[in-house]
């Protein structure tokens, strides 16, 4: 328990004061995805723009060893090495090669992916093997009649599923990963997307059934209106504040994310999240 404790205490993501003292990193090895979210757009990207799937550059798992080396050596504060895109890491072999690499060469480094759940199931042991100890998991919705308005398409075992099929389908595969990382002693936090009008309202729904599953935190992030839903506007701040207030009577709740890019590197604070305008009018 003393060590689970000095773990998280450790990571910017689960511990409010660890992201004024320690840094992460995010190697982005990852640029496949097997599904489609209508709020996720890779086809750009701008220097000052922060939000999840954004990279500059993609990295081979020698080339991130070798930059996480470097930064590492630069920036004495990091203890996080993560894997969050461009695209979900556990549909692209790039990122087990990369954790096995990392967690040889810095076993003390806490290791953790980002991911939608859809594979999640049989990665588990694997991603254990690694040395990660903390998986997120992306959840919009429990109910697959609100999540099929928020994903295209699912791709699973080489075929392509749609609507309610789909829906149902990715949270089928996300509560059984949420229940076999825990039972694995994995830390397992949610991330859900707030998108008014779509999920504003299940989202209680969504804090009550991760609980149960075993999840420990759950982090709220509000849309950026991109791609099919770019006619959306943003939740405001209020908005949030108060679905997090409804949820945390279910499951802790983390206030302070920057939705960090798939290459982010360094302390939670030194990340801009306030530029994205001059990224959307490129559109």
């Amino acid at each position: 328990m003393k060590e689970a404790m000095d773990f998280i205490k450790q990571h910017p993501c689960l511990h409010r004061a660890a992201a004024r003292r320690f840094g992460r990193i995010h190697l982005a090895v990852a640029p496949a995805c097997n599904i489609k979210c209508r709020y996720c757009t890779r086809e750009y990207d701008c220097p000052n723009e922060s939000r999840p799937s954004v990279t500059s550059r993609l990295l081979t798992p020698r080339e991130a060893l070798h930059w996480i080396t470097g930064m590492v050596k630069k920036n004495p504060y990091i203890r996080v090495v993560g894997i969050a895109g461009p695209g979900d890491p556990l549909a692209n072999a790039a990122t087990l090669e990369t954790l096995r690499l990392v967690h040889k060469r810095f076993p003390q480094l806490v290791k953790c992916i980002s991911t939608n759940g859809l594979v999640l199931p049989e990665y588990v042991t694997q991603l254990k093997a690694v040395g990660v100890k903390t998986v997120t998991v992306t959840v919009n919705a429990v109910d697959p009649l609100i999540g099929a308005q928020i994903y295209d398409y699912v791709q699973w075992r080489g075929l392509t599923y749609r609507g309610i099929e789909a829906a149902e389908l990715l949270w089928a595969q996300q509560a059984t990963g949420i229940v076999e990382a825990r039972n694995a002693g994995l830390y397992v936090k949610v991330n859900t997307v707030f998108i008014p009008g779509v999920n504003s309202q299940h989202i209680p729904a969504v804090a009550r059934t991760v609980a149960r599953l075993g999840a420990f935190k759950m982090n709220i992030m509000p849309l950026v209106p991109l791609a099919d839903f770019a006619h959306l506007a943003p939740p405001t701040r209020k908005e949030i504040a108060l679905a997090r207030a409804v949820c945390k009577q279910y499951i802790p709740q983390m206030d302070w994310c920057r939705q960090c890019r798939a290459d982010a590197v360094g302390l939670l604070n030194e990340e801009d999240n306030g530029k994205n305008a001059c990224c959307i009018a490129r559109r």
